[in-house]
């Protein structure tokens, strides 16, 4: 009997976070083979991160240069504080999560849970962010080391990189967690009302802060950053400031805080990123069946697109306006607009010298404090925001581009259908704000300077948009997660972001000079002349913009596709 002899099987090489980092490099080298352009945006955001790094470092660092022992808790604890705060929010707001290592890639390999989640966050804190906060919070180091000798300098350092995967941690967590629950329709518009009454309670919350910090002196400040040190939000940053000032017990008990709240926080990004990797979401209600009167074609047809006619523009039309209804990185962009469109002005408005403050009364609006003037700009401001979504508009259709490509849409064609579907949801939106602020400001008469001002900086946004979504296109990550981008791209989205908010502005100054020199008679005139500015902007836009498009359609193509 033949003995059959086989080698002994390699021992399997156990995966640590080390591998997740090295892998996290080796992608974004292949991602900026060829691609000169992602080259140059990752120098200036590393030249930009640098510098904002070496801003902070001199601030967190201003207390122990200055040997000002007093100032340092409370400079630890509210910076501290405010860096947790901007990488929970930040990512929601404007520049998302870099996720080079898309969790759904790993879905199919044998990975424990564990392993998945600590190589994903240190792989995460492998970015020019991290290391820029990293080099900020080094000021803090100096800081304790002039305060309290090189022991102090030592437990700031463990607190600060206990701090810096907190903020990491929080940041992938919200964002996963968030995406998961847009992916459901009925947890999205509870959250979308929830973020609006938030956003609402923004501006008489900070009004109630900026007086208590004008009557509160320096000796309550310090009660108040002692009171912050305790919770996650100061504790990592102030366990050296505690050892330089003689509460070493501290210490510990502050970094027990951070790392049982970094577990936490591990946990529950634990349980979204498995929904995320499965790509689970919420079937909702089964559609129902087509009447006699109904049809195929009929059921492609949203209810909000159900006047659009039945041909190819009609049909664009609807099928942009479903994507922005159930895309959960659409969806998350319209949130966005409702509820920072809606806070600004009433911020702008009524914030800061349009509140007068009495002693008996408290609050009181002061209504001379806003002007028709005032209201333009920051009508403005919300027209921008509304239209800027649209910068990377192919971005989000990625690789299914190509059926366009192939079918030759006209470009014209192509713009004014995606407009309009986007219209389909902004437009009503803005009209709420307008009719808001007017009721706010009690001033009805300037309903048609807000409604004018918002219109026709919407549409001249809209051709600006257009533009920029034609010439500066880039791919978005094929992930569950609405707020992620690959390597290279948030510095990308930056810049497109801040050169389509400046070309809108311009474009809307003729609004906000007529508002100044034209005194009560543009009260009149300003919603017919903003409605016919928007429009015909929007619509010349459209014109000039699909030549363009007509000609690049391959390069769009070949800039939307993702790269893997």
């Amino acid at each position: 009997m033949a003995v059959e002899l086989t080698a002994p099987a390699a021992p399997a090489r156990r995966v640590s976070a080390r591998h997740f980092v090295r892998l996290k490099l080796r992608v974004m080298g292949n991602n900026f083979r060829g691609q000169g352009w992602r080259i140059a945006l990752f120098v200036v955001g590393v030249v930009v991160g640098l510098w904002l790094a070496a801003t902070g470092f001199f601030l967190f660092a201003a207390p122990g240069l200055a040997d000002e022992g007093r100032y340092a808790s409370m400079v630890a604890a509210f910076g501290g504080g405010l860096m947790v705060l901007g990488w929970l929010l930040l990512p929601l707001v404007f520049f998302g999560v870099d996720e080079t290592l898309d969790p759904a890639r790993f879905a199919l390999l044998p990975l424990p849970r564990r392993t998945l989640v600590t190589g994903l966050l240190a792989a995460a804190a492998v970015s020019v962010p991290a290391v820029a906060v990293l080099l900020a919070l080094c000021g803090l180091v100096l800081t304790a080391a002039v305060l309290g000798g090189w022991v102090a300098a030592v437990v700031e350092v463990v607190g600060i990189l206990a701090g810096l995967l907190l903020c990491v941690a929080a940041a992938r967590a919200v964002t996963s967690a968030f995406a998961s629950m847009l992916r459901s329709r009925r947890v999205r518009d509870l959250a979308a009302v929830l973020l609006a009454v938030a956003a609402a309670l923004l501006g008489p919350l900070q009004l109630i802060g900026i007086s208590a910090v004008q009557e509160t002196d320096w000796s309550r400040l310090t009660g108040v950053a002692e009171v912050v040190g305790w919770t996650p939000l100061g504790a990592p940053w102030t366990v050296g400031i505690d050892v330089a000032e003689g509460r070493a017990w501290a210490a510990p008990v502050k970094l027990l805080i951070t790392a049982l709240t970094l577990v936490v926080l591990l946990v529950w990004w634990s349980r979204s990123l498995e929904s995320a990797m499965t790509g689970a979401a919420s079937t909702g209600r089964a559609p129902a069946k087509a009447g006699p009167t109904g049809g195929a074609v009929a059921q492609l047809f949203p209810r909000a697109a159900g006047w659009a006619a039945r041909d190819r523009f009609g049909a664009m039309v609807a099928r942009d306006a479903r994507y922005w209804w159930r895309d959960a990185r659409r969806r998350a962009n319209l949130i966005t607009v409702a509820v920072v469109g809606l806070f600004v002005p009433v911020l702008v408005n009524l914030g800061g010298a349009g509140f007068a403050m009495d002693a008996e009364q408290g609050f009181a609006p002061a209504g001379s404090a806003s002007s028709p003037l005032l209201v333009s700009l920051s009508m403005v401001f919300v027209g921008v925001l509304a239209a800027v979504t649209l910068a990377n508009q192919f971005g989000f259709d990625g690789s299914a581009y190509a059926a366009h490509v192939v079918a030759a849409v006209p470009g014209q064609q192509e713009l004014r259908a995606r407009m309009t579907a986007f219209s389909i949801y902004v437009v009503p939106m803005l009209a709420v704000v307008a009719v808001v602020i007017a009721v706010v400001l009690g001033r009805p008469a300037w309903l048609g300077v807000i409604a004018g001002s918002l219109i026709a900086t919407y549409g001249a946004g809209l051709a600006v948009n257009s533009f920029v979504s034609v010439l500066g296109a880039y791919a978005l990550p094929e992930t569950s997660n609405p707020f992620a981008l690959n390597t290279g791209a948030g510095v990308a989205k930056s810049f497109l972001t801040l050169l389509a908010m400046l070309g809108t502005g311009a474009a809307a100054v003729p609004m906000v000079v007529a508002a100044a020199l034209l005194g009560d008679i543009w009260l009149w005139l300003a919603l017919p002349v903003g409605v016919a500015y928007g429009v015909g902007a929007a619509l010349l836009g459209a014109y000039l913009a699909g030549d363009v498009l007509d000609r690049r359609q391959p390069e769009l193509l070949a800039a939307v596709t993702p790269r893997r």
